[in-house]
């Protein structure tokens, strides 16, 4: 009988690094769970839903602050893959501090970085996830090679980190592997994300707000069909590459609204507001998925309809206990 792939999840707290956990317990793996900030509510957590978390270890590290510690960890376990999610994630806010999303998405994922490819050999691959933002706003269906266009601090730092990689791939031959996935949603996400944030609204009676009357475009992926395309990258990839996580379909935002409206069987102008346009938001964000399909074998496989209703099941599962959380993004140096 084998061992268990070790795998370290960097930002296990985030909405997909928490999946991701969860998708690895269940392929067999003995997952180590990172984050900055103590577990949350576990309808949070789908790996505390499945019952297969006696694999899984936290802890509480914060890639600002305990690297040593990270690094002590990885040398002791001796992990055969590391996936970092972590990140400073929230675009529109990253104009009010932009400093602390250069000090965690370029200088510590830097830093990061290079304690790995000093301080242990043993890695298969290093998974970076990172965003389509980098990008800025597509005309037209992108690949993995359309340069990069930041239109914001957020998008700037994760183009750092990114390319910063490249290097050490490049030089040192470190073995990374890279993911942008569109806009990914599912059971479990925080409250202030557009398609958990509408649910909870339609049910308190809260009006919700529609930056820009919500015509910008975009790829709606669920979080199943984009745990398994990281599987897929961490397993398979080639090192050097980055993949594209996507469906081939895209919705407007305010579509997307009134698609959920119907579900839940209310109206749109009773449940929308349009507001004013978020700053150096881009308007459309059209991955082209062909090479990971095509190289890995992946396609996605939960429609949007599918999907909806599955988080309109989890947040009606889950209303009185979300009712006491946070439903706003609350920012953290």
């Amino acid at each position: 009988m084998t061992d268990p792939l070790k795998i370290v999840v960097l930002g296990s707290n985030s909405f997909s690094g928490a999946s991701f956990v969860d998708f690895a317990l269940g392929q067999g793996a003995k997952v180590y769970g990172l984050s900055r900030s103590p577990e949350p509510h576990a309808a949070f957590l789908p790996y505390r839903w499945s019952g297969l978390d006696q694999n899984f270890k936290f802890y509480a590290y914060d890639i600002n602050k305990h690297l040593d510690e990270i690094l002590s960890l990885v040398v002791t376990e001796r992990p055969d893959y590391f996936v970092n999610f972590a990140a400073q994630s929230m675009v529109g806010q990253s104009w009010e501090h932009p400093e602390d999303w250069f000090r965690t998405n370029a200088l510590s994922t830097v830093s990061l970085h290079n304690r790995l490819r000093k301080d242990y050999d043993g890695l298969k691959r290093y998974v970076h996830i990172t965003t389509p933002e980098v990008y800025g706003s597509t005309d037209g269906w992108i690949t993995e090679n359309t340069p990069y266009n930041p239109s914001t601090p957020y998008a700037v730092s994760r183009a750092a980190g990114d390319m910063s990689l490249k290097t050490f791939v490049d030089a040192y031959g470190f073995p990374a592997v890279s993911t942008r996935a569109a806009n990914v949603y599912g059971p479990g996400q925080p409250l202030y994300r557009i398609i958990s944030r509408c649910i909870l609204y339609i049910r308190l009676g809260k009006k919700l707000q529609l930056d820009g009357g919500g015509h910008s475009v975009r790829s709606f992926i669920h979080i199943k069909d984009v745990c398994d395309a990281t599987w897929k990258v961490m397993t398979d990839g080639k090192i050097g590459e980055t993949y594209h996580i996507s469906t081939t379909t895209t919705i407007s935002i305010r579509n997307l609204v009134e698609r959920i409206c119907e579900k839940m069987n209310v109206e749109f102008d009773d449940v929308a507001e349009v507001v004013g346009e978020r700053l150096g938001k881009d308007s459309a964000y059209m991955l082209d998925s062909t090479k990971i399909r095509e190289t890995l074998g992946w396609s996605d496989k939960i429609t949007l309809d599918q999907g909806v209703d599955e988080c309109i099941a989890w947040l009606d599962e889950n209303l009185e206990e979300l009712k006491q959380q946070e439903f706003n993004y609350i920012h953290k140096p």
